[in-house]
């Protein structure tokens, strides 16, 4: 049982969408949580407030408000309830954000990861779980997107930055035997998300009559992985920290486990869904149709992602089980509940 394995979970990005949602559910079994964040402006800072104070109605949490690039601030994660898992999930975020605001990505990305690193390094944390992204893969064409496979062409600092947590994360596990799992997240998305996401930020825009930008004209695949699957895989994987592979060897530069104890999963629905298939979804659920602007594609971004899930199900039983209509079904009505459309 996690219970047994863990008196209190540290969960970073608890004001932000994915963080959330594990720091909420990680409280409804009855885990405390000390959770971290900056509440920075990236989008709508009451939206993050919001998820905030609904984290409050739990006695087992409390926030910290800090700087990921702060150590002294990372640092009072550790202090007094002294976490044994830490769920990194505090991130700046955004493909195309980073093409213009590159130093805010190496500043909580990159800074801010190697404070993590050190942290568990110095609590003697026994599993640090953290959010990579299916950016990684960037101009692999290959699919569908496995871990077996190279990920060293990324398109977008935001990318590069997920792929340089990968292997910072396996260097503290081959050094310090620091335990630590990496999670390729693909297009989640749900109640509470973030509104520069596209469902989000379409669903806005046809509710205020306003014509949403498709880019490639709409010629795109994407993964799209509702975030209750994404919690339960995070999760359960969470709950199963990794041990050096035996079987490892160089020689067949195999990326996704090491002779450390180090590894890493993508999480996704298994399942590529076209652009306009999801657009149309959005239009049935609030039933008002889109007007569309077709535009090219925009730098940073890829044609299509698509997730083997395979070492995930074969570790934790992971299957995803909710498909893209329902799931925005239910984002609809979390939406129109929270904005009182």
């Amino acid at each position: 049982m996690w219970g047994a394995l863990f008196v209190m979970v540290a969960v970073t990005g608890t004001a932000g969408f994915i963080g959330y949602h594990v720091a909420r559910t990680l409280l409804e079994r009855g885990e405390g949580v000390v959770g971290f964040d900056n509440f920075n402006d990236y989008y709508d800072p009451a939206l993050k407030e919001a998820r905030n104070r609904e984290l409050e109605k739990f006695a087992g949490f409390r926030c910290i408000r800090g700087e990921l690039s702060d150590l002294e601030a990372v640092g009072s994660l550790f202090k007094g309830d002294h976490p044994r898992c830490v769920i990194h999930l505090g991130a700046q975020a955004g493909v195309r954000y980073s093409i213009d605001h590159p130093r805010a990505y190496v500043d909580s990305n990159v800074v801010g990861f190697l404070n993590i690193l050190e942290c568990c390094r110095a609590g003697k944390i026994e599993h640090l779980v953290y959010g990579s992204s299916s950016s990684v893969y960037g101009t692999n064409r290959k699919m569908p997107y496995s871990v077996h496979d190279g990920a060293d062409h990324p398109v977008s600092l935001y990318a590069a930055t997920k792929k340089s947590n990968e292997l910072m994360a396996h260097v503290y596990s081959h050094l310090f035997g620091l335990p630590t799992t990496g999670l390729r997240f693909f297009t989640v998305y749900g109640p509470w998300g973030r509104p520069d996401m596209a469902y989000f930020r379409f669903t806005t825009q046809i509710l205020s009559g306003e014509p949403i930008d498709v880019y490639n004209n709409g010629d795109m695949l994407r993964d799209f992985t509702y975030v209750d699957d994404v919690v339960a895989a995070l999760l359960a994987a969470a709950e199963k920290p990794p041990k050096p592979n035996p079987d490892w060897d160089s020689m067949k530069s195999e990326p996704s486990t090491a002779a450390a104890p180090y590894r890493v999963f993508n999480i996704g629905a298994h399942r590529p869904i076209p652009l306009m298939s999801m657009i149309e979804a959005l239009e049935e659920c609030f039933g008002k149709k889109a007007e569309k602007r077709f535009l090219p594609m925009q730098s940073g971004e890829v044609m299509e992602t698509f997730a083997d899930v395979s070492d995930l199900e074969n570790l934790v039983g992971f299957s995803p089980k909710v498909p893209l209509a329902e799931g925005l079904a239910r984002f609809a009505k979390w939406y129109r509940d929270y904005y009182g459309v």
